[in-house]
């Protein structure tokens, strides 16, 4: 499904690309979901990471909401931080969450996952893809900061289980 233009496809294929994902996660033997990549890869070195990098972007993805919802203007992406230093912010959150087990980034992604499906749930489509709707969403739409958390994300997301999938059996 391409990009989603309105509520019912945002819905839609955020829970399908949450559903693949969970799927491929489940594929994996109890050993590979705790294991490190065969392959380099720069930051995420296992599921796990991936996994707590999803949830705190839907965390601050819920923050921007609720603080512009306010009337004010979020932090985006995070305090002290712009979208050029994404980068630097994503080792950070690797750094937060290298104490959670797995087991307890699957019940946060799950939770936080939740509620930014609630939150599309309780709004209308002009509300979540009306351009310039509200001030701390710019000159776009809620709907794209939701589709960039949610159904893209785990398009991402998705695309690096595969390739740890496929290093798997290339050893």
């Amino acid at each position: 499904m391409p990009r989603p233009k309105n509520k019912e496809e945002l819905l839609q294929l955020s829970e399908e690309n949450f559903n693949k994902l969970f799927d491929l996660i489940h594929s994996f033997n109890t050993i590979e979901q705790r294991a490190e990549y065969l392959f380099d890869n720069d930051r995420d070195k296992n599921i796990r990471d991936i996994l707590v990098h999803l949830h705190h972007w839907h965390l601050m993805m819920l923050e921007w909401y609720e603080v512009g919802m306010r009337g004010e203007e979020p932090d985006k992406p995070a305090k002290g931080y712009t979208f050029k230093d994404t980068p630097a912010l994503n080792a950070k959150i690797w750094q937060m969450y290298q104490k959670t087990s797995f087991d307890e980034a699957v019940k946060l992604l799950k939770e936080s996952y939740a509620k930014v499906r609630e939150t599309i749930q309780n709004h209308s489509n002009a509300e979540l893809f009306d351009k310039r709707r509200y001030k701390w969403t710019g000159t776009t739409s809620m709907g794209s900061y939701l589709i960039s958390n949610t159904s893209s994300h785990y398009d991402w997301a998705l695309k690096l289980l595969k390739k740890y999938k496929k290093s798997l059996k290339d050893k």
